[in-house]
């Protein structure tokens, strides 16, 4: 039998492309989906020689856009007739608040709003194998301000932290109620703790000498992606719904625990969705 093939978003740098690479040194039939075009085919090519022998699928989208989330969805499901895994890694955080073309504040829509349709879409490919849905969260949600009647901070102070906080804290709820609704589908999250990567230098010079000056102390992508290839490839993993720290099962924060608060927010988001459903 083939490897499963994973379907993995934000593959061209940092814990994607490491989770990405071994996905496919371990034999899985990796789909790399980077917003860049030259760095999906460089990520590509570093999973080919690999070693794992099975294909690799280079996937260009900006996932800030639903328009673009739609049209990966059906190229996906075109190119590919089974789905095992979906990886939705893809999130940045941006250091101040500017909307997209269509009017969504950046982190929401990349960090929440793509992901929710993205797995929506996919839902029922992924349904025939039994597949995963794991999806990257943080610990940052932990301090996390969730107003359902503001989820885009159009009339609260937009402060960095606390706004991806905030979204890590949706990826935590969608885990939950996505668990619920599709019973039929392994729904996990997972922190990779702080890592060497891209994260945080979108924007703002302060981040940026912030994070240079820590690199040092912070984990490698390799180490970072671990509870993602665990969560991806390991039949024994963690029980649909969970919320994951090095490879164990741990108890996201009160709000993360909260079923009301997740399907809520599941409804409001699905609302936002159906706006652009073309």
């Amino acid at each position: 039998m083939s490897g499963p093939v994973v379907l993995i978003t934000g593959a061209t740098r940092g814990i994607g492309a490491a989770a990405a690479v071994e996905l496919a040194r371990r034999g899985a039939e990796v789909a790399i989906v980077g917003r860049e075009p030259e760095r999906v085919a460089a990520t590509a090519a570093e999973a080919r020689a690999a070693g794992g022998g099975a294909a690799v699928h280079e996937h260009v989208a900006d996932l800030m856009r639903p328009a673009e989330v739609r049209r990966l969805a059906a190229e996906v499901l075109d190119a590919h007739p089974r789905i095992d895994v979906l990886a939705n890694n893809a999130g940045a955080m941006f250091t101040s608040r500017e909307v997209t073309a269509d009017g969504f504040e950046r982190t929401f829509a990349l960090n929440h709003l793509a992901p929710f349709l993205l797995t929506a879409l996919l839902r029922e490919r992924l349904a025939a194998s039994g597949g995963r849905v794991v999806t990257t969260a943080s610990d940052a949600h932990e301090s996390a301000d969730l107003d359902l009647d503001d989820l885009q901070w159009e009339r609260r102070p937009f402060r960095a932290m606390r706004v991806y906080g905030t979204t890590k804290l949706m990826n935590i709820l969608f885990t939950r109620e996505l668990a619920r609704r599709a019973p039929e589908l392994t729904a996990t999250c997972f922190h990779p703790g702080v890592v060497r990567t891209g994260f945080g230098k979108n924007d703002g010079l302060l981040y940026r000498v912030a994070l240079t000056v820590a690199g040092p102390f912070l984990r490698s992508p390799a180490k970072g992606a671990r509870s993602l290839v665990w969560l991806a490839l390991d039949p024994s993993a963690a029980p649909s719904g969970s919320y994951v720290i090095d490879q164990k099962v741990r108890d996201p924060s009160a709000a993360g625990r909260d079923a009301i608060l997740a399907e809520a927010l599941w409804e409001r988001t699905e609302s936002l969705a159906a706006t652009y459903a073309t």
